[in-house]
């Protein structure tokens, strides 16, 4: 075990931040629950700063910081401290809130020793992990434990995040972002999470998973949401009865685009997903919610029930092609649209995409949206053309209801839409 914790504490660092923060105030009344709701909307003009801790591991020879978005959400300043006590400045190269992953570069030429990044996919329960990390501002710390779980879902509120591993190697405030490690002296997890009020329950992030946002990270400055051409349906009791599955939870394949990765992979429509990368799917919201933290390159597990049977896919999602947006804008919202001005090019500074086409008894349809409408803004994004259609409506896949911005005449009206 210390030779494990000697192969990775030099390459594991305490990593400061520095956040503009700016205070709400209520200048008359002090203590009053109603007027400090109130008066919430007053500003203090003078930001204060608030400094954070957080843990990071070095991956590769580049010097680059493995760590948690919510280590360095709004940081204006990044600090990284060695083992040894040196100090660099450190630069955000890109973070996914969704994961909860963000990689930094760590400002310097000297040279900076690196982790060895192990598997997650062959660990066993009740094998002996080691915490590294920077609790509450302590310094590296070294705890210990066992892997207690995998494959576990959690929810926040920032949403419900999939696929951890459960620990109960003793992670506190400050340990986000570092290393979880096997005998070894291999990282096979970040530290991410712990319950509040317990004891013993501690999760991370898989290293298999963690490394391939890492990679898409420092690419791309953003993980690139893939897709495997599926748009399902829940699994209602009157759903399975019907078509008489014996699964009793999944969600069930009501559209395959073609030529897509699950068209490729042999699926077909009415099969019912019962697993993605081996976490359970309860719902199409839980199986985008899973589908969030894949990338394009590799192969996911994909566990179906058809015909009465199981049956184990191997599919390799990709990136989501835009120009299939009019597609799935036409099949989530019911509407075809076109660039104001007709078939020729966009104009210039015009805003909006035109309705040129509504869907029978689709969720426009039902929310009255007609031919020669204005879609002005659709899901918050602002349309200036078919590139920002096709973004928004991407965007899309996985949600319950879109809110859309439509112009009719000289007058302007938003409607909610339920896509499910």
């Amino acid at each position: 075990m210390v030779r494990a914790v000697q192969r990775v504490v030099p390459a594991t660092v305490n990593i400061t931040t520095t956040k503009e923060v700016h205070r709400r105030v209520n200048p008359f009344f002090r203590g009053d629950p109603f007027f400090e709701e109130f008066f919430g909307m007053f500003v203090d003009p003078r930001p204060s700063t608030r400094h954070s801790l957080g843990t990071g591991v070095i991956i590769g020879a580049e010097r680059f910081v493995l760590t948690n978005q919510h280590v360095l959400a709004g940081a204006s300043e990044i600090r990284v401290t060695l083992s040894d006590g040196r100090e660099f400045a450190g630069e955000l190269l890109g973070s996914d809130p969704e994961t909860d992953l963000a990689v930094l570069r760590v400002e310097t030429d000297e040279n900076l020793p690196g982790a060895p990044l192990g598997r997650s996919d062959d660990l066993l329960i009740g094998e002996t992990v080691i915490a590294i990390g920077n609790p509450f501002g302590l310094g590296h710390t070294v705890t210990t434990g066992v892997l207690s779980a995998s494959n576990r879902s959690i929810r926040a509120r920032a949403g419900e995040y999939h696929g951890f591993l459960q620990t109960d190697a003793s992670i506190n405030p400050g340990n986000s972002g570092g290393p979880l490690v096997n005998l070894d002296g291999d990282v096979i997890g970040i530290n991410t999470a712990i319950i509040r009020d317990a004891q013993g329950i501690g999760f991370a992030i898989p290293i298999d998973r963690a490394r391939r946002i890492a990679e898409e990270l420092i690419e791309h400055g953003e993980l690139i949401p893939v897709w495997l051409g599926l748009r399902l349906q829940d699994l209602t009791p009157g759903l399975r009865d019907a078509l008489e599955v014996r699964a009793r939870s999944g969600a069930l394949v009501s559209h395959l685009f073609g030529n897509s990765p699950g068209a490729r992979a042999g699926l077909r429509r009415g099969d019912v997903v019962l697993e993605l990368e081996g976490t359970r799917i309860q719902s199409s919201r839980n199986y985008f919610e899973v589908l969030r933290g894949l990338t394009s390159g590799s192969a996911a597990a994909l566990r179906i029930e058809r015909d009465g049977e199981v049956r184990e896919f191997q599919v390799h999602p990709e990136v989501f092609p835009e120009d299939r947006a009019d597609e799935l804008g036409e099949i989530l919202i019911g509407v075809l649209v076109s660039e104001v001005g007709g078939r020729g090019p966009e104009k210039p500074g015009a805003a909006g995409m035109l309705v040129r086409e509504v869907v029978s008894q689709s969720p426009a349809d039902r929310a009255g949206l007609r031919p020669g409408d204005r879609i002005l803004k659709l899901d918050q994004e602002q349309l200036a053309g078919r590139a920002d259609f096709r973004r928004a409506v991407s965007r899309l896949r996985g949600r319950r209801q879109v809110l859309l911005l439509v112009q009719r005449g000289q007058r302007g009206y938003h409607v909610t839409l339920g896509i499910s």
